[in-house]
């Protein structure tokens, strides 16, 4: 009766060791797909970038490599920058705000430009003639092939008078070089080198 007891006992020992082996197993199969599904979803959130539009709507958007829209960043940076400084309307107040903006997205190259110009009185005529100058750019080429990245821009200017519009074949060459983002530099690119090619009237239409 002794024996049969101690047989019993050992048993039940056996039962609850394999009970607490199965048991162990299966916490670590629930601990690792925990895991796994929560590096998964990890991965997943860091692909969307979730863009406030001025606060009022929200929109999801997936990420991208940065290298891959590079490009068509440096670009619309130059493009941009061609807007800001050759697009002026006859207010002294309106001509600083846009020249102060395209002036973050440039070295001293350009600004070098802006003091001869206002020197030269070319800014106090357009207020002066009531004069607006409006830019339109027609395509902006970019070797990529060599860093700093070398771009040259084709645009067309119109100077918009009471009596006339002329317009005038604009050509640019800058370099470009990666900087940090900021809300004034969004695109991450500063301009250096930059020369103004060519800048000669096309022709004149009487309004």
């Amino acid at each position: 009766m002794e024996f049969k007891s101690l047989t019993n006992i050992e048993s039940s020992f056996r039962r609850i060791r394999l009970m607490l082996a199965v048991f162990t197993g299966c916490c670590a199969l629930i601990t690792g797909y925990a895991l796994w599904s929560s590096y998964r979803f990890a991965e997943k959130q860091r692909e969307k970038i979730y863009v406030l539009d001025k606060g009022k709507s929200l929109m999801l958007a997936l990420s991208q490599d940065l290298s891959q829209n590079r490009p068509a960043e440096a670009r619309e940076h130059v493009r941009r920058f061609h807007e800001l400084f050759f697009s002026l309307s006859p207010q002294k107040d309106a001509i600083e705000h846009n020249i102060g903006r395209a002036l973050q997205l440039v070295d001293k190259s350009a600004y070098h430009y802006y003091v001869d110009f206002a020197e030269k009185g070319y800014y106090n005529r357009l207020i002066s003639g009531n004069i607006n100058q409006v830019v339109h750019v027609d395509s902006v080429v970019c070797d990529f092939a060599a860093y700093p990245y070398k771009a040259r821009t084709y645009a067309r200017q119109l100077i918009i008078r009471e009596s006339n519009v002329t317009e005038r074949s604009l050509v640019t060459s800058c370099s470009l070089q990666n900087t940090g983002r900021s809300d004034d530099n969004p695109n991450g690119f500063i301009i250096e080198q930059f020369t103004i090619l060519e800048n000669r009237d096309i022709r004149s239409v009487e309004r």
